[in-house]
């Protein structure tokens, strides 16, 4: 964690023995090739277009015909620091298919209290969880775990509580766009 910038370190106001409080404020890391979009058009499901497009053609050059998109939810969290580690990872798959200096950033998503009841903990992030990318993510969530004196629960991914996935991982999702007014870049001068 020593990486993440310390205005995004907040965990020692939202970590406890039980985990990662939550509020209607949540948090989405993406990369700064995205501020402009995101900033005009809100945060879309499946909304990096520029990825999807490149998947699209790469799918294409190797004869897969048969390649349909899928729509993902907005991914979310109730961390800056964990979405800053989401956002770094946005930010390296769109290195290895485009050219530029691209940075991770973090938005606040403040969501109405109806809105706010739609957030579900991401139990689908257990496959995930089983491949290195996981396993980084969980050493990274080890060290701010232990950076606020607890040591990160132990957890069957197989098995969990869904809200496990919520509270103690900081992994969830709302199944729908969320509008330009309920979102707000996250910088040092806040």
């Amino acid at each position: 964690m020593t990486d993440t910038p310390a205005f995004l370190k907040d965990s020692k106001d939202l970590l406890t023995e039980q985990g990662f409080a939550t509020s209607n404020v949540w948090y989405h890391g993406t990369s700064s090739a995205l501020i402009e979009s995101i900033q005009q058009q809100g945060i879309l499901r499946s909304g990096d277009q520029a990825l999807r497009e490149a998947t699209r053609k790469t799918m294409a050059t190797i004869g897969d015909d048969g390649y349909t998109d899928t729509t993902e939810p907005v991914f979310l969290t109730q961390s800056k620091a964990l979405a800053w580690y989401w956002a770094r990872q946005t930010v390296r798959n769109r290195s290895v298919r485009f050219e530029g200096k691209e940075e991770p950033v973090v938005f606040a998503v403040q969501l109405p209290e109806n809105l706010n009841a739609e957030i579900r903990p991401d139990v689908g992030a257990a496959s995930l969880l089983l491949l290195e990318a996981g396993e980084h993510y969980l050493a990274y969530l080890a060290e701010i775990y232990q950076d606020n004196g607890f040591n990160l629960p132990v957890i069957d991914l197989m098995k969990a509580d869904r809200m496990e996935y919520l509270k103690l991982l900081g992994m969830a999702y709302i199944d729908r766009d969320i509008p330009a007014n309920h979102v707000s870049l996250v910088s040092n001068t806040i």
